[in-house]
């Protein structure tokens, strides 16, 4: 390891994921930049200012989105553990729009993958975030969408293997 990856390293062992697996094992390769996105992904996981069963929608929706095997894996078991219902799971993993939403998943739901399909979101979408999240909570929901589109892509680039005798469990999309 060159002194920049083992700084990169312990500050991953140091820090809140006390851990360097996913993404993180790509990242030692630019260590610079895997400073940088080890913070940012741990504010956006750790601080952000939207609650934990919500941001771990946007993050599998985020994971759908870009149909990352890993990323799928290692949140859908976070989602559920936050209290998110198996049957938006469900949805989201067969790319469906959910049927059972709150209010509050509602808006997350719609804002990502408005956000990721059409590259913004309309008024209407922007503001019923707004409303629910407020604007550093519209700012946490870009954070969170476009930090776990970052993590898919090198996960997919990589083609970052599942565990050992994990299936894939997202079909693509058409």
């Amino acid at each position: 390891m060159t002194p920049a990856q083992k700084t990169m390293f312990e500050h991953l062992l140091a820090g809140e994921r006390r851990g360097a697996g996913g993404p993180f094992n790509v990242l030692l390769r630019s260590p610079e930049m895997g400073n940088l996105a080890q913070q940012f992904g741990a504010s956006m996981r750790f601080h952000s200012s939207i609650p934990t069963k919500l941001n771990e929608l946007a993050i599998i929706i985020t994971a759908r989105h870009w149909t990352s095997h890993y990323e799928w894996y290692a949140h859908r078991r976070a989602a559920q553990t936050a209290g998110l219902s198996q049957a938006i799971i469900d949805a989201v993993a067969a790319g469906k729009r959910p049927t059972t939403m709150q209010a509050d998943e509602e808006a997350v739901y719609n804002f990502c993958t408005e956000l990721l399909n059409t590259k913004q979101v309309s008024d209407k979408t922007f503001q019923a975030a707004k409303e629910k999240f407020g604007e550093r909570g519209v700012v946490d929901l870009v954070g969170v969408t476009g930090y776990y589109g970052l993590v898919s892509m090198l996960l997919n680039t990589d083609r970052h293997p599942l565990p050992e005798g994990v299936q894939p469990e997202l079909k693509p999309l058409p």
